[in-house]
């Protein structure tokens, strides 16, 4: 049987190489990754992870915690971590910790701490300064989609900042009576997230001198059910209604718009609505929102990941080296569509 010398010759590359390659280290060319893997199937190369792992004290195993996979953004992000982790010939060990605090510190104490992965990548988690210590001091690389964590590398995106783009994107329309739909008091366990892009709206309105009307203020579980019970309470009002609604996420402003249908509202023309996410939905909606990408934030974690565990590994593709915890802000796209327009007064008085 072929061994790892017949493998490098084969592919035309150095022995080291071919074993950083086949092993999974991030700090080796993506072409030069692909020859050895077809050099290595050409040959029937398996190699030996059992030695692998008793050699460099890895397992090639990293995992991914997640509050809920069912729910759109972390199975997209899932979708990412797995792809990036795959290619890089690690395995995937998921944690869907649900409702349920105790199976978060199972996870650090039967697996993380007993060495059974080599790194963690906690999605929408916020882990005590005790957790934390607890994984670096087992020398076990964290990274943290959803904010920024002391001692962690972080992938965020400027959850206040976009809120407040996409509320002043209907106040520049000129828009003075919207509506904001937000998570409700349990989705502020973490980072806070609706808490931010509450906090973005506001501001927006603030700057705009326009108040803030408690009786267009609903919250919801950010589903699109959640938000399409809301969103009748909110437009079945026999006085006045909002010209346009801001929902803190892309299946939240379907329900709205669902809901708006029922009440023989049209959208845009009658109401406008803007979400936050680059949901696959918001195209099929034509709905105007902020794309945050997470498949493609998930990538970046399991890359991050993988640059931390090579230590001064440089990134392949020509990057800079990845050796200590880093905040990443993720780069966002603002994608106007149909479901914002100038509101039905301004419209009427042009027309």
């Amino acid at each position: 049987m072929a061994g790892i010398k017949e493998v490098a010759s084969r592919a035309g590359l150095s022995v080291a190489t071919v074993s950083r390659a086949l092993s999974g280290k991030s700090n080796v060319s993506s072409k030069s990754r692909r020859l050895a893997q077809e050099a290595a199937r050409e040959l029937g190369f398996v190699p030996s992870y059992h030695a692998s792992s008793l050699a460099s004290g890895r397992n090639h195993n990293i995992g991914l915690v997640v509050p809920n996979v069912q729910r759109w953004y972390f199975s997209s992000v899932l979708e990412g971590v797995s792809e990036t982790l795959l290619d890089a010939g690690y395995d995937l060990t998921l944690y869907n910790v649900g409702e349920q605090p105790e199976r978060r510190n199972s996870i650090l104490t039967d697996f993380l701490l007993r060495k059974r992965l080599d790194a963690v990548i906690a999605v929408a988690l916020v882990l005590s300064e005790e957790e934390i210590g607890q994984l670096l001091a087992v020398h076990r690389p964290i990274v943290v989609i959803g904010g920024a964590l002391p001692g962690a590398s972080t992938i965020r995106i400027d959850d206040e900042g976009l809120a407040k783009m996409a509320t002043s994107h209907l106040i520049g329309l000129g828009h003075t009576r919207i509506a904001h739909i937000t998570g409700d008091a349990g989705l502020n366990r973490d980072f806070k997230l609706p808490q931010l892009r509450q906090k973005g709206f506001a501001a927006a309105m603030a700057a705009a001198g326009l108040g803030f009307r408690p009786e267009w203020h609903a919250t919801a579980d950010f589903t699109i059910q959640g938000a399409y019970a809301a969103g009748r309470r909110l437009l079945g009002t026999p006085t006045e209604r909002p010209t346009a609604v801001f929902a803190a996420s892309d299946e939240m402003a379907v329900g709205v718009m669902l809901a708006a249908r029922d009440f023989g509202l049209r959208v845009p023309e009658d109401l406008s609505v803007v979400g936050i996410d680059g949901h696959e939905l918001a195209e099929t909606f034509g709905l105007t929102t902020v794309s945050q990408d997470p498949r493609g934030q998930g990538k970046l974690a399991a890359a991050t990941a993988l640059a931390l565990l090579d230590g001064a590994g440089r990134d392949p593709d020509g990057g800079p080296a990845v050796t200590a915890a880093q905040d990443q802000e993720y780069p966002t796209e603002f994608v106007i569509r149909h479901s914002t327009a100038v509101p039905p007064d301004v419209a009427a008085t042009t027309a």
